[in-house]
């Protein structure tokens, strides 16, 4: 598999480009690359909270699922440690569709006998993204009102891992 390239090269939405289909001639995209998302609640679903955190984006964007899971992985990390297993939830409200591929080229000497040039060119399936809108809530977490400090650190710990500028929503609801 190709290494992932700088994110900026994957930062805008544009037109999805990922034609797959159940006749195989006619499908561009010939494999779909493992979701490394390993999880996507976690935590006491069963449990009532009062407030919600919800992490959301400013401005469209797509997200490598990579850099959700690791996002995950902090605030995850963070909750536990700091206020337990069972006294929070944590949802991931998106999921990672759209494949990201590359054409690679080489430069350089020697590299006339390497690349392949433009033809067929349509790219290697290298990753896979979820695309963004202005406004959309990626991670939502529940929480009691005593453990919302750590939680809002946990959520800002999230927002680190993400490309892009973040705010964060607290709304509370009544029992």
């Amino acid at each position: 598999m190709a290494r992932a390239r700088k994110f900026c090269a994957y930062r805008r939405v544009e037109r999805a480009y990922t034609r797959r289909s159940k006749f195989t001639e006619k499908s561009f995209v010939k494999a779909n690359p493992n979701l490394k998302i390993v999880r996507f609640e976690m935590g006491n679903q069963a449990k009532k909270y009062t407030h919600t955190l919800n992490l959301k984006i400013k401005g469209d964007m797509q997200v490598r699922h990579d850099s959700i899971e690791s996002a995950r992985q902090v605030s995850n990390r963070h909750l536990e440690a700091d206020i337990g297993k069972n006294d929070y939830f944590l949802k991931i409200l998106v999921y990672p569709h759209h494949i990201l591929r590359e054409n690679p080229l080489a430069a350089g000497a020697g590299a006339d006998r390497m690349s392949t040039g433009m033809k067929c060119s349509f790219g290697k399936p290298i990753g896979l993204a979820a695309r963004l809108k202005n406004d959309q809530t990626v991670f939502q977490l529940k929480v009691n009102k005593n453990h919302l400090e750590a939680a809002k650190s946990a959520i800002k710990k999230a927002s680190y891992k993400l490309p892009g500028s973040w705010r964060t929503e607290v709304v509370t609801s009544e029992k």
